[in-house]
């Protein structure tokens, strides 16, 4: 596929992701299936859209702090902030012209909040 191809790829990695947050004067744990999308114009010279290694090595750099931990001893005040701190930590790890499209996480209700660049 040309590298100029009009056609817009995408490709996502997953990873799940155990943690805890206050909701007011409550706690919550979640379980999420983290989602990190990638996108690109054509597919590069081997037909991928990222070199899903470095991206799924960058996301589990990535988590590997955060797993079962209280998102506020993180600094973080709940999931929108989780997956805000993602997407800015993932970016730098999908090389152009590919970019990062969105972070998602999944909850075990099948709730799903995404953030996009």
């Amino acid at each position: 596929m040309s590298p100029t191809s009009p056609l817009i790829f995408e490709a996502a990695v997953t990873r799940p992701l155990s943690v805890v947050f206050r909701a007011g004067e409550a706690w919550e744990g979640h379980d999420y299936t983290v989602e990190v999308v990638a996108a690109r114009p054509g597919l590069d010279g081997y037909d991928v859209v990222v070199d899903f290694r470095d991206l799924e090595a960058a996301l589990d750099r990535s988590l590997a702090p955060l797993q079962g931990k209280l998102l506020t001893d993180l600094g973080l005040d709940g999931p929108l902030a989780l997956a805000q701190r993602l997407l800015a930590e993932l970016t730098p790890f999908v090389p152009t012209p590919a970019r990062l499209k969105e972070i998602a996480l999944t909850d075990g209700r099948g709730r799903r909040l995404a953030v996009h660049p």
